[in-house]
């Protein structure tokens, strides 16, 4: 079972309805991930507007409010990633993808024999790809691969060959969309699929 199914079974044992503290709870078992240390994307379009301080625990127990509790996984994720900016089901479909993810301040994934890190900076304005201490030993090559490095360049990264990876900046100053990390981790995970499922 996935990430999220593995939070949806937790969610459906509950003996007491869900609540802020359980939703806490089985995010950090779950996806390693404490919700408590991010910080919270107000954005009008997501309809998660809060006022400044306000912690993640009101946050959540304002939405949890909105509902009477009545919410289910993925609704639950879906405004996880509007509050926080942090998409549990595209990271729940990262399992066994061989991908290094780092973002808000802490590694969401990182298994030893993983290919590629896909870093994120803080408010997700920069991203880097960059191949790890296991590919390079692996392959012996200290880069990563021409055809990533292409599919990325076409994405608008460029190449940095100080990290053998490639690098993105928002040109507008605002967090990188959904969208455009979907197709970063694409590309990775195509060429991984491609030339590198053996490793």
């Amino acid at each position: 079972m996935n990430k999220a199914q593995s939070m949806d079974n937790q969610l459906h044992n509950l003996s007491t309805s869900i609540t802020t503290a359980s939703i806490v709870s089985i995010v950090q078992s779950v996806y390693t991930i404490n919700l408590n240390e991010l910080p919270i994307v107000s954005t009008e379009s997501s309809g998660a507007v809060f006022p400044p301080g306000t912690t993640a625990e009101e946050a959540i127990a304002t939405r949890l409010a909105q509902h009477d509790g009545e919410l289910t996984g993925p609704e639950i994720r879906q405004f996880i990633n509007e509050m926080f900016g942090v998409n549990l089901d595209a990271i729940s479909a990262l399992d066994g993808a061989k991908i290094s993810l780092f973002s808000k301040d802490q590694w969401v994934i990182q298994n030893e024999t993983d290919l590629f890190v896909v870093w994120t900076g803080p408010g997700d304005l920069d991203v880097k790809i960059y191949p790890t201490s296991y590919f390079i030993e692996q392959t012996g090559a200290s880069t990563i691969p021409e055809e990533l490095k292409d599919a990325l360049t076409d994405l608008g990264y460029s190449y940095n060959e100080e990290t053998g990876g490639c690098y993105y900046v928002s040109p507008t100053g605002e967090a990188v969309q959904d969208a455009f990390k979907g197709q970063t981790i694409g590309a990775v995970v195509q060429v991984i699929r491609g030339a590198y499922s053996h490793l």
